[in-house]
């Protein structure tokens, strides 16, 4: 698939991370590529020592931690991540595995214009240890999907979804990394979307390219 962007205007562009940062570094790759439209104006994490915050300053990126353990609780934490944020004025707010529950109020002020990435095909395993509990229950076939985020935990309306098989002789950690080089594929791509202006929330439901999506976009990978 051609990533090539042609004649798009940059739109500002927040990214907030937990931890590694590797769909992150899958962002910033694709920007130094010319394959996304977007500007990188800063990295939040709530963890100091997340390794993304060093990818982000590697890049030249300007970064920022807001620890939600100084907070005494998740609404004072969503607000001042808010007040962060909006300094960036963001037409695009990109959730790289944070590791937070979001308040109603942070998501509706987002409304239409955040989106995330899940380990799972959604709607099936929300939430967390979604490799192990893919094999727990003897799937063939899991997957990584990126959504538009909604009040509901990993329940915004999906935009597109890698499938991987699920091997007989899978471990989580196998699984696992089969499904983050699909994540660092369908992510940028659907981050492209948005930024062309193909992408966009109406009526709770995903729209690409004027056409209101049934199903979230299957992605081939084409490059083997």
């Amino acid at each position: 698939m051609n990533l090539a962007v042609n004649e798009s205007q940059p739109i500002s562009t927040v990214v907030l991370i937990s931890g590694n940062g590797s769909n992150l570094q899958a962002i910033i790759d694709a920007v130094k590529a010319g394959a996304l439209p977007i500007e990188l104006r800063a990295v939040i994490s709530n963890n100091a020592q997340a390794n993304g915050l060093k990818r982000a300053a590697q890049a030249g990126i300007r970064t920022h931690v807001l620890s939600h353990k100084q907070f005494a609780d998740r609404e004072s934490f969503d607000e001042a991540l808010q007040q962060l944020i909006d300094r960036y004025h963001p037409k695009l707010l990109v959730l790289a595995g944070f590791m937070r529950i979001l308040t109603e109020s942070f998501v509706r002020h987002y409304h239409g214009r955040m989106i995330n990435i899940h380990p799972s095909l959604l709607p099936k395993y929300r939430g967390l240890n979604t490799h192990q509990r893919a094999l727990q229950t003897g799937e063939k076939h899991h997957g990584a999907t990126v959504h538009f985020v909604t009040h509901e935990l990993d329940g915004g309306p999906a935009i597109i979804q890698a499938v991987v098989p699920v091997l007989d002789n899978d471990t989580n950690e196998s699984l696992a990394a089969r499904v983050l080089e699909q994540e660092h594929k369908i992510f940028p791509l659907a981050i492209r979307w948005f930024a062309q202006g193909r992408l966009k929330l109406s009526d709770n439901s995903t729209v690409l390219d004027g056409r209101t999506l049934q199903q979230p976009y299957q992605y081939t990978d084409t490059s083997e």
